[in-house]
């Protein structure tokens, strides 16, 4: 079987010289264990941070070992009494075409209730991401206005509808004209703005939030994040979800200090990573559902074929060539 491994520690953008492919055995199981058939695969931004060696709030990557994240896959040998073989799981395993792991760390699904792709997606982390960023820290209210960086992102997509859910005007920023056009008339959004054609975002941005700006949820950092800054209102919150512009920077991301503005503004900031809310994944994972079943949350998937394309549907994500969440096909079912 392939696998892919973390051949050395990016030096800014990552590139195909950063992977190294490897072939061997399909492993065996013990007692308690499955193997897992890999059918589709997650690749997410937050990865390029595991893939440097400091202090973080996940574990770094390990040098010349398998590359791991969202995975969901068929159960093709199972010594696990829960588990039987033809059954559908997700959980965090490796960039491999089959995967040994304890029965217990994986979760069946039900591939009758949504396509099995939602598990890594809407209904998987970027869902829950969204979920409690913008409605436990973020508190959308009727009326109110909503600004999404990276809006047409697996998180952002999702967090932009929530805040309409929630009665909000919602503004996206996005990176093409094609996103654009997704965000308004397939998402609803009510304003969006292409900042790679703005010749002044802060201006464009004062154009489309003439009331100012309440909740920002914050994806990118940057330049784009200075812009909105400025129009933080009496109160604003500010969910700190991610920063993919700073990413894969060799230097220390400098910018415009934000204390004045949070100050004048009496404005919340706060960042999080969805694991702070395990507790209660539950919740939100049955209103996501919910949402989706009533037609009330969409949802795109951008999905690259093949095990060998895994490292360019990487890459991809820090030029923005996806519309929602970024996934890999690996493998079809063979069933029970």
């Amino acid at each position: 079987m392939k696998q892919i491994l973390l051949a050395k520690r990016p030096k800014g953008m990552p590139g195909q010289d950063d992977f190294t492919f490897q072939e061997t055995e399909v492993p065996s199981i013990g007692e308690g264990e499955v193997l897992v058939k890999t059918l589709y695969l997650s690749v997410d931004p937050y990865m390029r941070g595991r893939m440097v060696d400091a202090k973080s709030y996940v574990e770094p990557y390990k040098l010349n070992e398998v590359i791991s994240g969202g995975v969901v896959g068929e159960v093709a040998e199972s010594q696990f009494s829960g588990l039987e073989k033809g059954d559908i799981v997700v959980g965090m395993l490796g960039w491999q075409e089959y995967s040994a792991v304890q029965g217990k760390h994986v979760r069946k699904i039900d591939p009758e209730v949504a396509p099995v792709t939602t598990s890594l997606g809407v209904l998987g982390m970027p869902g829950l991401t969204a979920y409690f960023g913008l409605l436990d820290i973020g508190e959308p209210k009727e009326g109110e206005t909503v600004v999404v960086s990276g809006a047409a992102g697996a998180v952002g997509s999702i967090v932009g509808q929530i805040a309409k859910i929630k009665g909000a005007r919602v503004v996206g920023i996005a990176g093409s004209d094609e996103k654009i056009s997704y965000l308004k008339e397939e998402l609803g959004f009510d304003a969006a703005i292409n900042y790679k054609t703005s010749d002044n975002l802060k201006k464009e941005l004062a154009e489309v939030c003439p009331d100012g700006v309440d909740v920002y949820f914050e994806n990118v950092g940057g330049e784009i994040s200075d812009a909105v800054f400025y129009h933080l209102n009496k109160f604003a919150r500010v969910p700190v979800c991610g920063a993919i512009s700073a990413y894969n920077k060799e230097e220390r991301d400098i910018g415009p200090r934000i204390q004045t503005t949070l100050i004048k503004s009496s404005a919340l900031m706060k960042g999080f990573v969805v694991g702070d809310y395990s507790s209660r994944f539950g919740e939100a994972s049955k209103e996501l559902g919910k949402w989706v079943r009533e037609g009330k949350l969409k949802y795109e998937e951008t999905i690259q074929e093949g095990f060998e394309n895994i490292p360019d549907a990487f890459l991809g994500l820090f030029k923005g060539e996806n519309i929602g969440k970024q996934l890999v096909k690996v493998a079809e079912p063979e069933g029970k």
